[in-house]
């Protein structure tokens, strides 16, 4: 390939065009299966592909999923107790788009956990920026941060996402520093979604609070504010698990 040809595509930034003059473009256009114009469009489209899929994956690295699983993947039928309509309806991504929040609670391994990461990958897919996280790593990030006067920044990392998954959310109690970073956390995100994943149901999480008037405060906004999904039915974790051919019957 002409050297000069290298050199401007370098410098209008589209240095991505020469893995597909390369591979394919250049053989179609001396074959005469493009034309000028075709030849220059299929380029562009080339260029815009390559630069969404580089996008895609970035915003899938930020995200920090636990493990990429998507909505299509989950098991409906692993009990007739799911609520196969909502979670589908969820996956519309309505609420999410109109910055409502979500909150998924009941037993251990029925899936929350999965549900709420395949919404956040559906997001990426949609061009959101997701940050997935357990609710006490979020939480002890802020404490971190007083003592090298980061707080301010690592909070606003965590306001950042279009869409935030606080997972394992009601685990232990929160200390009176936990409740305020919250109460934080969530007043910065007002419009801005959020998925939650819970063992315990929303109206058992006001004793995780030492503080009454701060619970108040802040599960009114959470509560009352979110789209809630009773997620039930026995653990969804056997069905993942990997056959044992010696196990006996």
């Amino acid at each position: 390939m002409d050297t000069a040809l290298r050199e401007s595509l370098k410098s209008l930034r589209l240095s991505g065009m020469l893995e597909t003059l390369d591979a394919r473009r250049l053989a179609q256009a001396h074959g005469g299966e493009l034309g000028r114009l075709d030849f220059l469009q299929v380029l562009c489209q080339d260029e815009i592909t390559r630069r969404e899929t580089v996008a895609f994956q970035r915003r899938l690295a930020r995200a920090k999923f636990e493990h990429q699983v998507t909505l299509e993947e989950f098991d409906f039928t692993a009990s007739s107790k799911l609520p196969a309509a909502q979670i589908r309806d969820l996956g519309a991504l309505r609420r999410l788009h109109s910055g409502e929040s979500v909150i998924l609670f009941g037993p251990v391994g029925v899936g929350k956990t999965h549900v709420a990461q395949a919404l956040g990958h559906l997001a990426v897919r949609q061009g959101a920026h997701v940050r997935f996280a357990k609710t006490s790593r979020i939480l002890a990030d802020p404490a971190g941060g007083l003592a090298d006067r980061t707080w301010d920044k690592r909070i606003r990392e965590m306001v950042r996402p279009d869409v935030l998954i606080l997972d394992d959310f009601g685990m232990r109690q929160l200390s009176a520093a936990q409740a305020d970073d919250l109460y934080e956390l969530v007043s910065e995100r007002q419009g801005r979604s959020l998925i939650i994943t819970s063992n315990r149901a929303p109206s058992d999480w006001y004793p995780l609070f030492l503080n009454p008037v701060v619970a108040e405060s802040l599960l009114d906004r959470l509560i009352n504010t979110s789209h809630q999904v009773i997620m039930n039915g026995p653990s969804y974790r056997p069905n993942k698990r990997p056959k044992n051919p010696t196990a006996k019957p």
